[in-house]
């Protein structure tokens, strides 16, 4: 392959595949929306976020990735702040109490996003800065470097932000070489945290989704009606769907936050077990793509973020795809670009401008 030295070509291949992912969640959010009130409202919004997300794209692409290093003390104190603001101001559902939004009058913003770069940012500089992670002193340091965060996000109370935020730490100090006696330890006491952590800290509503998750035909008119309908709309799309707008499932109603949290299953349902695959294979390529730049870094900051935000939307893509086929519990996660989210596009599409800003500045680019 044809090597050379380009410190400011763009990766037209990552932004290919990333504005591919978006205007083909806008199609399908399209579909989804079409039998709600007010439905072309969904569609701007949705398209604005995406203008917005771009820009930011850019704007942070063309900043090298380092200077957001050396103010990685700052960001942190930002997000505790972001975390704090939204537990004092913030709004949400009301069945479950959760506080994760923080609304200026119609327009909302969910902090837990903007957060999640935070993190990643911050904690690659931390983990660039260890020798050795294996050691007891900065593991404690890594550890305790996540823990605040994931503590105020856990008072929101959200559980599936808070999974998201533990797959990227996991993933980033896997990268970074931690000991597998860490490893299996951590396996251990994860296992002896459960029983606690479900008395303690989880509330009624996670609990009953956890319950039904194992059976959700046990309740298929309560709490388990998200994973039927889910399912049914799924499996009735077979190999090549119903066709867009065409979805019985989708398009009477029967699915549930469907062009939200269980858009995966309108994309099942309309477009089949080949939309599946597409869909699947967009993201797939996006997240290795990432991995590879994160391999042609030319240190461990930028090496440690493009890991950082490959396992972001690796954490998303398991949960979503499978709470919409049963695998999982529901958490209400996203699918990265393609549901309607609109703090959740910004963010991943900062998220590609970091990759962006990383791989502008890699000593060799592969073409």
């Amino acid at each position: 392959m044809k090597q050379k030295t380009d410190f400011f070509k763009l990766d037209y291949f990552l932004i290919l595949i990333t504005v591919v992912c978006c205007a083909f969640g806008l199609v399908i959010i399209s579909s989804a929306v079409k039998s709600l009130d007010n439905s072309q409202k969904y569609i701007i919004v949705q398209s604005g976020a995406f203008a917005i997300g771009f820009c930011a794209m850019l704007a942070v692409s063309a900043i090298d990735y380092s200077k957001y290093g050396q103010y990685a003390k700052y960001i942190y104190i930002v997000c505790l702040l972001l975390l704090g603001a939204t537990l004092i101001f913030g709004t949400g559902k009301e069945e479950s109490g959760a506080k994760s939004w923080i609304r200026f009058g119609s327009i909302g913003i969910q902090p837990s996003e903007i957060v999640k770069i935070g993190f990643i940012i911050t904690f690659a500089k931390h983990l660039s800065m260890v020798k050795n992670v294996n050691t007891k002193r900065n593991l404690f340091a890594l550890i305790l470097h996540l823990v605040p965060l994931v503590g105020l996000i856990m008072l929101q109370p959200d559980l599936g932000t808070t999974m998201v935020f533990l797959c990227i730490f996991a993933g980033m100090i896997f990268v970074a070489g931690i000991s597998y006696k860490y490893i299996f330890s951590a396996l251990i006491l994860i296992g002896a945290a459960v029983p606690i952590v479900w008395k303690f800290f989880l509330k009624n509503y996670q609990k009953s989704r956890i319950i039904v998750f194992f059976n959700p035909e046990s309740d298929p008119l309560g709490d388990g009606y998200h994973v039927v309908q889910s399912k049914i709309a799924i499996g009735s799309g077979r190999i090549f769907g119903k066709g867009l707008f065409k979805g019985t499932q989708t398009q009477l109603g029967f699915v549930p936050a469907k062009h939200t949290d269980f858009i995966f299953a309108v994309i099942g349902e309309e477009l089949g077990l080949i939309g599946c695959i597409a869909v699947i294979a967009l993201l797939f390529t996006l997240v290795v793509r990432c991995i590879y730049v994160s391999n042609s870094s030319k240190d461990k900051f930028g090496r440690y973020i493009c890991v950082g935000v490959a396992f972001m939307f690796m954490a998303h893509i398991f949960e979503n795809i499978g709470m919409c086929i049963g695998l999982m519990p529901v958490t209400g996660i996203p699918l990265p670009f393609f549901s309607y989210a609109g703090s959740s596009l910004v963010t991943n599409l900062i998220a590609i401008g970091l990759v962006l800003s990383v791989q502008k500045r890699c000593r060799v680019i592969s073409l």
